[in-house]
């Protein structure tokens, strides 16, 4: 059975920084497409980064030059998210999603929540000014 765990969020003031992890068990291959999502108060959930089992990365334009998506050991299904230049528009839960790859990271337009069928629980991000 997979499971997908978040770990790292919590409260930080405007132009701070945060690290998010993510680790997916109970896959056997290490080559998923895992993503990070988030969902701020009455706001629908949006996509913040995708990183497909190349290695390949995507991001929102909200987030481009201030988030990285890394991936860990190749021989773990573990992924980061390093978030600088925070701004309480980024205040939210967000959300490790992880499964197999369907599709390759080009742009940000191939990182659909649909595709993902494993998610983590949720991590809160507060920032404040």
């Amino acid at each position: 059975q997979v499971k997908v765990v978040e770990s790292g969020g919590g409260s930080v003031q405007a132009g701070g920084s945060l690290r998010l992890s993510c680790v997916a068990y109970g896959y056997i291959r290490s080559t998923l497409c895992m993503g990070w999502f988030r969902q701020a108060p009455g706001k629908e959930r949006e996509g913040v980064a995708g990183i497909d089992d190349d290695g390949s990365t995507t991001y929102a334009d909200s987030v481009k030059g201030r988030f990285t998506c890394s991936k860990g050991n190749a021989k773990t299904n573990m992924v980061y998210l390093q978030m600088n230049s925070l701004k309480p528009e980024d205040t939210g839960v967000y959300y490790c999603a992880a499964d197999l790859c369907r599709t390759k990271y080009t742009e940000y337009a191939d990182f659909v929540q649909d595709d993902f069928s494993y998610w983590g629980q949720g991590t809160q991000v507060t920032v404040s000014v």
